[in-house]
């Protein structure tokens, strides 16, 4: 079988990412113990850190029957100057998938173009695709569709952006990105997912004014404004994001159902009012419990 990797949303076709999110489906409603992947290994390494990732990803492989190898960059010849390609090939030779939470999205170009097991990416700079399937699935378990909704997302145009970008235009959704100037998502991830959306039917809009991106929105989705390795910026990015912040007010020009979206963790008061996240709307625990599933479905469709 052709190796497979998963490194952005975009690394499945569109038919392959309806079966995966079909698949993740009947995970859930059938959850427990399988033996699908018994006698395989899948190592998971985090050169950052991680609750969700390392939870569900860890629960899910064993749940699939497989072991879970976990890594620390830091315990990782990696770490003492050995090359990534070199480490590729002799990963490849023990395991059977890893699983890579990193910073510089061509660090895992350069696993999955040395190895010869499927590299998943767990989180980049550039692309966070694990989380784009759990908030897929998540969004149609509660609104029965994809296609037509109308998702906005507001904040700054990160790696979990990009990821919505590309999902939205391969499911026919209409995205709407509302972002301070100098805080787009990258242009090339916006043309390229232009492209697919002429296909599917769905509109790709970037605009600097949060209640235009929020207008009659199905879905309001938003990230923290610092991320990792951005900390020393944090006081200048709040004043920055400070009109950006999903609250009442942001939700009053949506749908009277929109669902709320967060990626966790999350800061209430920044980003999130408390009274939102912690809302009626509010569909966050559900959309990190997803990350188990989808994930198990898409290391299925890579592996068994």
């Amino acid at each position: 079988m052709t190796k497979r990797d998963y490194l952005t949303v975009a690394s499945l076709s569109i038919e392959e990412l309806g079966k995966v999110l079909d698949l993740a489906d009947e995970l859930k409603a059938t959850r427990g113990a399988r033996d699908d992947l018994a006698g395989r290994s899948i190592g998971m390494i985090f050169e950052k850190p991680s609750t969700r990732t390392r939870v569900s990803f860890e629960v899910g492989i064993t749940e699939l029957g497989a072991a879970a190898v976990v890594l620390n960059a830091g315990e990782l010849q990696l770490g003492r100057g050995e090359t990534i390609e070199d480490t590729a090939r002799v990963l490849s030779r023990y395991l059977h998938a890893v699983v890579v939470r990193t910073f510089a999205q061509s660090r895992l170009d350069a696993l999955a173009s040395a190895g010869s097991i499927p590299v998943v990416n767990a989180l980049s700079d550039v692309s966070h695709p694990c989380q784009a399937l759990a908030d897929l699935q998540t969004i149609r378990e509660y609104k029965g569709r994809l296609a037509g909704l109308r998702l906005a997302y507001l904040g700054d145009g990160n790696n979990v952006t990009h990821s919505l970008i590309e999902a939205g235009a391969m499911t026919g959704m209409h995205l709407a990105v509302g972002c301070p100037a100098g805080h787009e998502p990258l242009p090339d991830v916006v043309a390229a997912a232009s492209a697919v959306a002429r296909r599917t039917g769905a509109t790709i809009t970037v605009t600097d004014d949060p209640h235009a991106a929020a207008a009659n929105a199905d879905v309001v989705y938003t990230d923290v404004w610092t991320s990792m390795g951005q900390e020393a910026q944090r006081d200048e990015r709040v004043a920055r994001f400070e009109r950006y912040r999903v609250d009442a007010g942001i939700l009053q020009v949506a749908r009277p159902d929109a669902l709320v979206m967060h990626c966790l963790p999350a800061h209430r008061g920044e980003e999130i009012a408390a009274d939102v996240i912690d809302g009626q709307q509010s569909v966050v625990f559900t959309q990190a419990e997803n990350r188990l599933h989808s994930q198990k479905a898409l290391l299925l469709f890579l592996l068994a």
